[in-house]
């Protein structure tokens, strides 16, 4: 018999895998269905279970006839899942560190090492995390642990196959049709949505092809840094009802330990407070919105990827991914403990091997899905979706949207003048073209004015001549960074937010508890 021991997710073609699995599904609530087709189609395809889904999951099963525990993690990391092997070879594991660290067996213990790492990616990029002996299962992959032997598979990696006898409008004309496709699947008639909506033509596209009737935004008084003016004539556009979320500082700064409890990680992204913020005002009117995430690293929305081509084979040696916020000279001037063997670089060296022969485009792009993807962007919507009850579904991170992108040359992503080009025309179908080809902006957050202003920065003053900050910051190195910003150098605001995003997860974690 096969038992779910932890679920999380959403199966976007389950109606057609309870056909093709002989199950009755259609009257079950989600919770039953899903369950159902996962036993029934680990019974079915075994360990090659996740060819068959799509949707965003983890899970873990165990099966009383092999006496084998079986854990999955999705093709692009959405979900995330968690492992530790205790002194006595007991495995724990989770779709939370909180349901790994709360178990006997579990000794609680930093791992410095991952420091050097944060400090220049801003997040926690690879297998290891913050707490020693636990780990992430990667994206793309499964687990299984029998008779005390732990097994890790890989099943699935972004593989890219150019075709170039396509036109633009060929490759448009398929992205719309698939994401047609995917508003199909993504909720049953019985749900009701809300979107996400920024100034950009991801979360413009997602709501045109909907059925939202609401959309939700998060504004600042900061005019330069506001999208939500924008977003509000998109939304009156499509005719769909606006909310706006207005965001001061004193929400920003009161709410970072609230954030950084419940990533679980340092996380050192400052829209991430913006989105708790958003996820909370919107969690007040609905459980279930969309987003857009994935469209960027799979169609080439960043404009840094218009400089690929002058990179060139010069990547593997520099390009981690979409954050590189410190050089490993400033690291070790201000790390009380250094390893120069410890380098970002070498947690893509694999992607790199992967991609040997491709385009400059292609190689960064993939770096980001593998890397940036799993350990930024989706860690962000899960987490604080969650802790504020509300569920998250992303209709762009699909592989049969990633299957447009693998096979579209990239002249159809990126060119001189425009990113994401076979996407904007796939999104001018449903959008005026002013909205489907303006230039991107990012989710964009003041906090680099914020930061700086004595009326809000006094908890980063703090942190930063703490006792625990001693421990691994050389003080007068970290103040001299901090002094030279409220100077006047803004661009270091960063390198500040990023030491004192790690303080406060550190001190919420190792202090507090």
């Amino acid at each position: 018999m096969i038992h779910i021991k932890t679920y999380r997710g959403h199966i976007r073609n389950w109606e057609a895998l309870g056909k093709e699995l002989g199950l009755a599904v259609g009257n079950m609530t989600r919770e039953a269905r899903e369950e159902a087709i996962l036993i029934k189609a680990y019974e079915t395809w075994g360990k090659n279970l996740a060819d068959h889904l799509y949707g965003m999951f983890a899970f873990a099963l165990w099966d009383d006839e092999k006496q084998e525990l079986f854990c999955l993690r999705d093709q692009f990391g959405t979900k995330p899942f968690y492992y530790y092997l205790t002194q006595d070879n007991q495995l724990l594991y989770g779709t939370f560190i909180k349901d790994i660290i709360s178990q006997d067996g579990f000794v609680k213990k930093l791992n410095q090492d991952m420091l050097q790492i944060y400090l220049t990616l801003t997040y926690v990029a690879g297998e290891d995390t913050f707490f020693a002996g636990i780990k992430k299962l990667m994206p793309g992959h499964w687990l299984s642990f029998k008779d005390g032997k732990l097994e890790i598979h890989r099943y699935w990696k972004p593989e890219f196959k150019p075709d170039t006898s396509r036109t633009l409008d060929d490759w448009a004309d398929e992205i719309h049709e698939t994401v047609k496709q995917m508003f199909r699947e993504i909720k049953t008639d019985d749900e009701t949505a809300e979107s996400f909506l920024s100034g950009g033509v991801d979360s413009s596209y997602v709501l045109a092809m909907s059925d939202a009737r609401r959309a939700d935004s998060c504004g600042y008084d900061e005019e330069r840094f506001d999208e939500s003016r924008i977003a509000a004539k998109t939304a009156e556009l499509l005719n769909v009802e606006h909310s706006v979320a207005k965001i001061t500082p004193e929400q920003f700064f009161e709410i970072v330990p609230y954030v950084m409890y419940n990533m679980e990680q340092p996380l050192g992204d400052a829209s991430a407070i913006v989105f708790t913020l958003g996820c909370n005002a919107t969690a007040k009117h609905t459980k279930l919105c969309y987003s857009g995430e994935g469209a960027d690293e799979f169609f080439g929305g960043y404009n840094m990827y218009r400089n690929a081509e002058r990179y060139g084979d010069n990547l593997k040696n520099f390009y981690v991914g979409n954050t590189n916020i410190m050089k490993e000279e400033e690291k070790q001037r201000i790390l009380k403990s250094y390893h120069p063997e410890i380098l970002p670089i070498n947690l893509v060296k694999y992607i790199y091997d992967e991609t040997e022969g491709l385009d400059p485009l292609t190689k960064m792009s993939d770096v980001d899905i593998q890397i940036w993807l799993e350990g930024d962007i989706y860690l962000n919507v899960d987490k604080m979706s969650t802790a504020a009850g509300l569920e998250i579904r992303m209709p762009l991170t699909d592989r049969r949207v990633f299957d447009i992108a693998s096979r579209m040359p990239s002249e159809y992503k990126v060119n001189a003048e425009q990113n994401k080009v076979a996407f904007r025309t796939a999104a001018a179908k449903v959008l005026p073209e002013e909205i489907a080809f303006r230039k991107k902006l990012g989710f964009i957050v003041p906090v680099r004015i914020w930061l700086a202003d004595e009326n809000y920065n006094q908890d980063v003053r703090t942190k930063f001549q703490s006792d625990y900050a001693a421990e691994f910051f050389n003080p007068d190195e970290i103040q001299k960074i901090y002094q030279e910003y409220i100077s006047g150098n803004s661009d270091l605001w960063r390198q500040v937010w990023t030491i004192y995003t790690f303080l406060v997860w550190y001190e919420e974690y190792f202090i507090k508890r």
